[in-house]
């Protein structure tokens, strides 16, 4: 069978199709690691329990396999001074998986993995075996109270637990498929409602959540009227010129620089400067404590309104420039004046170019991580800047971000390889933030398309 020629347009146009394609693919297949990886953390996995050669006995999940070895995550930090081990698998005589084993998340030192022998109650009742157990239960489900936990490794190391520092407590080896599915559920829940504990490396970040849509919210109000009225002038108001081709050259080049540099620039104007002078005129009975001369959500979203403040411009005066002449000429001919053609038929026509570009502004900044570093980012600040107390919204306050929490858990943890599924939830969970900010911009875009090809056509 003969194949047919391709002439060479159809050659070009394969190629292009196929560099897509794998674009595409490449794509989906790294967002299908990070959620695969940031969703499977919260699932409880069995905890297997080892009779090594030596007579050692080691409890643990499996977490990665090699030819010969397997690591395990052995928690218990405060008693064996690492949470990682691998084992031969030569060197393992026996495996077992005893339904007496749980796994406790301790808002210090992080999770443990053992039995539990003993619990104390508020009347000083010391209970154990399966009283203790029914006892905890009740506690874990708020009808009953434990003030202590008396745990026990595997080697045989006791240690005790003030009920108040367990976050969650589970027997996964004792978990159906259903339980397990709940118990995913809440670890989820968990995750996203609660803050973060034990040095970033445990609990939620509903604090970073929180902060990075607030601050892009602000960065929004600030940018588009700006970007917007700048390019009005740029394209309708301004005399077309060298001085305004310069103008236009300087805002694109503004596009590509560093990101840093804007928080360098934001540092020493925002903070330093206007900062410094609002504390000397409104708040000098504080200083030399700072209040709005340090880093902060205003100076944030302000940093972060510059740094897109180009790709508002130029998205929209690529809207207004596809506006048709015609449109122009027969609104100036009916008698409007040239603000009346601006309001009622150049700024709608436009409003979806301008709707992109605070797409791609959203997307840019809920992403950034350089300058909000130097203008007010915070490793830790659990209370949000948003309150019952008058202003009620304070804009001096420090925050919280979901780009540098993922940076402080890959990058400045006490222990990177125990924090990297959290780190790959954090990442999935941005990822889901920036998708729900640019699809809201996204259906509003499309419903003022749609809003305006009825006018044309009525």
């Amino acid at each position: 069978m003969r194949m047919p020629r391709v002439g060479g347009d159809g050659v070009w146009r394969w190629l292009s199709g196929a560099c897509v394609a794998l674009s595409l693919l490449a794509v989906a297949a790294l967002l299908a690691l990070v959620v695969t990886r940031g969703l499977a953390h919260f699932w409880p996995a069995d905890i297997e329990q080892l009779t090594l050669d030596d007579g050692q006995r080691i409890a643990g999940i499996v977490r990665d396999s090699e030819a010969g070895e397997q690591r395990y995550f052995t928690a218990n930090r405060d008693l064996n001074g690492q949470v990682w081990r691998w084992i031969e698998t030569q060197a393992i005589e026996r495996r077992e998986t005893p339904p007496a084993l749980l796994y406790a998340e301790r808002r210090d030192w992080g999770p443990f993995i053992g039995r539990l022998t003993a619990v104390e109650t508020p009347a000083g009742e010391r209970l154990q075996g399966d009283e203790a157990e029914r006892r905890l239960r009740r506690a874990l489900a708020g009808d009953a109270e434990v003030t202590m936990l008396h745990l026990r490794n595997v080697e045989g190391r006791a240690l005790e637990v003030a009920f108040a520092q367990v976050a969650s407590l589970s027997w996964p080896n004792r978990m159906d498929v259903g339980d397990k599915l709940a118990a995913w559920g809440h670890g989820v829940w968990r995750f996203l409602s609660e803050a973060p504990s034990d040095g970033n490396t445990g609990g939620g970040v509903w604090p970073a959540i929180f902060g990075t849509l607030l601050m892009v919210m602000l960065m929004s109000l600030v940018v588009t009227p700006f970007g917007v009225l700048a390019a009005l002038y740029l394209n309708e108001v301004a005399r077309q010129g060298p001085l305004t081709r310069l103008v236009r050259i300087a805002v694109r080049n503004l596009a590509g620089v560093p990101s840093i540099v804007y928080g360098v620039f934001g540092l020493g104007v925002f903070v330093y400067g206007l900062g410094g002078h609002l504390d000397s005129w409104f708040f000098a009975e504080r200083l030399p404590s700072p209040t709005f001369g340090t880093g902060g959500l205003l100076w944030a979203s302000l940093t972060l309104a510059l740094l897109t403040l180009p790709v508002v411009i130029v998205a929209t005066e690529e809207g207004l420039a596809r506006v048709p002449v015609a449109l122009r000429e027969g609104s100036l001919a009916l008698g409007a004046t040239r603000f009346e053609t601006l309001r009622r038929v150049v700024v709608p026509m436009a409003l979806p170019s301008m709707l992109t570009g605070v797409i791609l502004a959203v997307a840019r900044a809920a992403g950034e991580v350089a300058p909000l570093m130097l203008v007010g980012v915070a490793k830790l600040a659990p209370e949000i800047p948003v309150d019952g107390e008058f202003p009620y919204l304070h804009l001096d306050s420090k925050f919280m971000h979901l780009g540098y929490h993922l940076f402080d858990l890959g990058f400045a943890s006490r222990d990177a390889e125990a924090a990297m599924p959290l780190v790959f939830a954090t990442a999935t969970l941005l990822v889901v933030v920036i998708v729900v900010l640019n699809l809201t911009a996204i259906i509003l875009r499309h419903h003022l398309r749609a809003r305006h090809r009825a006018l044309e056509h009525s």
